[in-house]
């Protein structure tokens, strides 16, 4: 097959802590590019305590910078990687974003050859086949409603949409699970910006406010969704509730009554999803068809807790957040991990 060497020299950037699951499938899917270049693969960890490092090791082309797991932040180390990048254009994946095909590459930095005014391109994620039903469906919903699979989608904002906050959401829906940017329109025009969640929201709003056009790209998919348990789910809906929130979004505790109604009818129609989905034999249809309508409560409870939480005193209420209850975890493994160093030590 013929390559085409007018494609833009390439860093795949990953960020990784406790990636161990996904990030062999992944170096590997990116060892299998069809590329007319080498790709550059940078690999930046914040400190992770399972075999990533490893993993990593395997992997002669990968480069890999280790920061501390405090310096991390979702647009601070993105911007980082970016000043580390030798390409001309840098896709991000996250540690659990798996390229699907050996045109994964080539079909992210296509848009850009488009136009200059394209500026970053975000790929398309399909949910795992192990994803609850109602995460599925949703990740499902939003990259259908994002534009056709048989071709590139583009997005800017006119003068009329400048009233429309909502619409102006809407055309700015951006995720860096799967994504790829100019290097230097990061470095010298805008960068993410350094807020605790929801960077990739933000840099989609910035740079079509500033008048770039942003891509959407079905066929640079990954397989992704996050693996979340029951328990997790509704701490992370919490988690984006009050990024939003955070960022400027307006968002809202619903009444007992809407959310009695969007529970039901969200459970009613995932029910039949469920029945028609032929990703499912019987077994696992009834499972889900018992277990699925846990996570809508939990989705509208976390989310009126979002909404209602005081933001002056965010950093305060923390029992509620899936990201505060995973570096809890951390710490803890760390200090028992000390502990059994030393009291190995004293053998």
């Amino acid at each position: 097959m013929s390559l085409d060497s007018s494609q833009p020299t390439l860093t795949v950037a990953i960020l990784t802590y406790n990636g161990e699951d996904y990030l062999r499938q992944i170096l590997e899917s990116l060892r299998r590019q069809s590329y007319s270049h080498s790709i550059d693969v940078l690999i930046i960890d914040s400190g992770s305590t399972d075999a990533t490092l490893d993993i990593v090791a395997e992997f002669d082309e990968a480069r890999l910078v280790r920061i501390p797991n405090g310096e991390f932040g979702h647009g601070r180390t993105r911007n980082l990687a970016a000043r580390l990048a030798t390409g001309e254009v840098i896709a991000y994946l996250t540690h659990d974003a798996v390229p699907m095909h050996t045109h994964w590459a080539s079909e992210m930095v296509a848009p850009f050859a488009y136009s200059a005014r394209i500026v970053a391109v975000m790929g398309k994620q399909v949910p795992r086949s192990n994803c609850f039903p109602l995460l599925k469906y949703e990740i499902n919903a939003v990259f259908s409603g994002l534009g056709s699979d048989l071709g590139t989608t583009l997005y800017e904002l006119h003068e009329s949409d400048r009233a429309d906050e909502g619409l102006q959401a809407a055309k700015a829906f951006y995720s860096d699970v799967n994504s790829a940017a100019r290097r230097e329109f990061l470095l010298n025009t805008i960068p993410y910006r350094d807020v605790r969640y929801a960077e990739d929201q933000l840099f989609g709003l910035d740079l079509l406010k500033a008048g770039y056009l942003k891509a959407y790209a079905p066929g640079a998919a990954v397989e992704h969704s996050n693996d979340l348990t029951l328990a997790e789910y509704g701490p992370r809906i919490f988690d984006e509730t009050v990024a939003l929130r955070e960022i400027g979004r307006e968002v809202s505790p619903v009444s007992a009554k809407t959310r009695l109604r969007l529970t039901v009818r969200g459970i009613l129609a995932d029910s039949l999803r469920i029945l028609r989905d032929r990703s499912f034999g019987l077994r696992r249809k009834l499972y889900w068809l018992v277990m699925n309508p846990a996570f809508h409560v939990r989705k509208w409870k976390y989310h009126n807790l979002g909404a209602a939480l005081d933001l002056s005193n965010a950093g305060g209420d923390s029992s509620h957040s899936l990201e505060a209850q995973r570096k809890t975890d951390s710490i803890r493994g760390k200090q028992a991990g000390a502990n059994n160093v030393s009291d190995n030590s004293n053998d």
